[in-house]
């Protein structure tokens, strides 16, 4: 089988992943959108007066570009595995299974469909939460790089984790303990050097971290660490989590038996 034909067959499976999440989107869009604005009213009113985290910036201003990058990858991360373990409870992954679409086609599609999925929530977040304090654009195109690859990684993780799932409780305690914790330990809603010295420390060995601090560079032009650093240990982290997954689709853990 040549690339070409090896990469047949996306497009359909994409655009029935894309349809899944869409056609309950007040579900799957909606509801993301409404708790990054609940976040925001929540923090930036108790908070918005005594913290500064940037000089000249705004605390709910701070808070946006996090709360935007939180909800693409919780969601990008729940599309793929929401998807993968809904198929092989109910039994109709078999239908994918028949057709003579390649381990990299999968991945793709699922994927594809997961930074989509992200993408649309976090522009929903972002225009919901910019009416009460607008962030700024400083460099726009570190915000698209961390939201694309963010969205990869996250989505590879999904594919991953709906892989490895046999019951929705081993998803949800990979979710819980696993992207859960990582996310909102990243920076989401405080700068790491507020931190104490070890807790500091600790927090650079989260690639979650990176990809906030990366993505909020675009709006304010500055970050706690180097967006080059940043870029270079999220692509490596993306690269590495993608390898994994279209490894296990090649052999077919789990879902060839």
């Amino acid at each position: 089988m040549n690339w070409r034909q090896s990469f047949e067959g996306v497009r359909p499976l994409f655009i029935k992943e894309v349809m899944r999440f869409w056609k309950v989107a007040f579900q799957t869009v909606g509801a993301p959108v409404l708790t990054g604005m609940l976040y925001l009213l929540i923090f930036g009113h108790v908070l918005e007066d005594r913290v500064e985290v940037f000089p000249g910036v705004g605390y709910t201003s701070f808070l946006i570009p996090g709360l935007v990058m939180m909800s693409l990858l919780q969601n990008a991360f729940a599309n793929a595995s929401s998807s993968l373990i809904q198929s092989k409870i109910t039994g109709n992954l078999v239908f994918v299974l028949l057709t003579p679409l390649s381990h990299r086609a999968w991945f793709l599609a699922y994927v594809g469909a997961s930074l989509v999925r992200g993408l649309v929530v976090g522009l929903g977040v972002f225009a919901v939460t910019a009416w009460f304090s607008w962030p700024g654009m400083s460099e726009p195109w570190w915000t698209l790089t961390f939201a694309v690859l963010g969205g990869t990684l996250l989505g590879s993780l999904g594919l991953i984790a709906g892989l490895w799932a046999e019951k929705f409780d081993q998803l949800a305690a990979f979710q819980n303990f696993i992207i859960m914790p990582m996310t909102f330990l990243s920076g989401v809603f405080y700068s790491v050097h507020s931190l104490p010295p070890f807790w500091h420390s600790v927090s650079h060995l989260n690639p979650f971290f990176y990809l906030i601090d990366g993505f909020r560079r675009g709006f304010f032009g500055v970050s706690d660490v180097s967006p080059w650093l940043s870029l270079s240990v999220v692509g490596t982290t993306t690269t590495l989590v993608a390898v994994l997954a279209l490894r296990l689709l090649k052999t077919g853990y789990k879902i060839r038996h």
